[in-house]
Parts: C-alpha cells; sequence; structure tokens
C-alpha cells in the first residue's frame, strides 16, 4: 500500500509517517499543497492523507482537482482542526471519501486508512492464494504448503502485489510504487535484493520467474 501525507505540520507529518510504515505502508511526505498537488498526479497512490488547511494550495482546492481526474483512484482522508457537522459536510462534498477532526488517535486513523485502501483496489479477498503460497493481507502473514515465512514488510509487499495478479507479469515500476515511496532511488537495485531473499526464503521449487525488461511473476 502506498500513500501520500500532504500535512505542513512537519512534527505529525513525521509521527503518521513513522507509525504508518512500521505498517509495511510506502508511505511520501509533502509538506505544502503545491508540492502535494503535484505528487498526487504524479504518482499512484492508494490513499492519500490530506490536511485541509495548507499553505499554497488550499486543501479543498486539492480534493476538488483531485475528485474531477478520472484517472486518479486514490481515496482522499481530510484532516481538519475544524469538526463540526458543516465542516464534514463540506469536506466530504469537495470529494473526499473520508473526514478525520483533530486531534485524533492514531489507531483511529489507521483503521480509516485500512478501509479507505480496501475500497481504491478491485475487490479481492482478505487471504490472496497461488501455488501453494498464501498471504493473509489483513494479519500480514504469508505460508508455503503449510510453511510459514518469516518476511520483511518489504518482502511480504513484493510477494502480495506478485500474488495479487493471479499468474500475470508485475512491472518492476509498479513493485517499485506500491511497495517503497520517493525517498527511494529507483536505479538502486533494491527490488533485485528484496527478491532474491524473497526467493531464498520461499525455497524450492522455484516460484518467482524473471520476466525480462519488465518485471517478475508467480
Amino acid at each position: 500500500m502506498r500513500l501520500l501525507i500532504i500535512e505542513d505540520e512537519p512534527e505529525l507529518a513525521d509521527i503518521l509517517a513513522e507509525g504508518l510504515r512500521a505498517e509495511g505502508m510506502a508511505v511520501d511526505l509533502a509538506g505544502d499543497g503545491d508540492r502535494g498537488l503535484e505528487m498526487a498526479t504524479v504518482h499512484d497512490y492508494d490513499v492519500i492523507i490530506l490536511d485541509r488547511d495548507l499553505p499554497g494550495v488550499h486543501g479543498d482546492d486539492i480534493c476538488r482537482a483531485l475528485a474531477a481526474r478520472e484517472d486518479i483512484a486514490a481515496r482522499v482522508l481530510m484532516l481538519t482542526a475544524a469538526g463540526s457537522l458543516e465542516d464534514l459536510v463540506g469536506g466530504l462534498a469537495l470529494g473526499a471519501d473520508d473526514y478525520l477532526s483533530k486531534p485524533f488517535s492514531y489507531p483511529e486513523l489507521l483503521a480509516r486508512v485500512h478501509a479507505l485502501a480496501r475500497r481504491a483496489r478491485p475487490a479481492a479477498p482478505p487471504v490472496l492464494a497461488r501455488n501453494g503460497v498464501v498471504v493473509d493481507v489483513r494479519r500480514r502473514t504469508a505460508t508455503r504448503d503449510g510453511r510459514e515465512l518469516a518476511l520483511t514488510p518489504k518482502e511480504l509487499g513484493v510477494l502480495e502485489e506478485l500474488v495479487r495478479a493471479g499468474g500475470a507479469p508485475v512491472s518492476t515500476v509498479h513493485l517499485l510504487e506500491k511497495v517503497w515511496d520517493a525517498r527511494l532511488d529507483p536505479f538502486s537495485g533494491v527490488l533485485k535484493v528484496v527478491v532474491h531473499g524473497l526467493r531464498r526464503k520461499l525455497g524450492d521449487p522455484p516460484l518467482i520467474e524473471t520476466v525480462p525488461k519488465f518485471g517478475y511473476r508467480i
């Protein structure tokens, strides 16, 4: 799952990013509306956490712009210091998918992010399976032929995307977009390292096939 946090309070943004990354999510940060709108239209996000009162482009304008784009599937969770019913209705009318008033509890935000992410993608079962590999998306666990796999968050993320594809090839671009964030140098070779470790942990017979000049598939 890849998220964008558009929030001009650096401390809050860093706390949210740290917590969500610990959940295995890829998280990008934008500190103002201009940068946030640019990133939201360039990258493929599952969920965008959007502060309503932003310097530069206002959160309302960002929300309105994203809602007008048919090519953007990201779900928007709007954050605001105002918590009246009027504000809630106004935020949803702009195109936000959910609304959370500050201050809020992190567990509530996390639950809402998960709920929005499920809506951002085509419906899929909470447990994915292919060729003896089972990925429990909600519990963040994986097994092969009943054997539990001790995977890192990135290995699990790559495996989930490969199993979700149902045998279709998955591009390296897609894997980098969904499992990592903008801090990653796309030429670092880290994806190859993660796939190598994943192959080793999956064991024999080999499951992950390299698709030349494209990516991987199971």
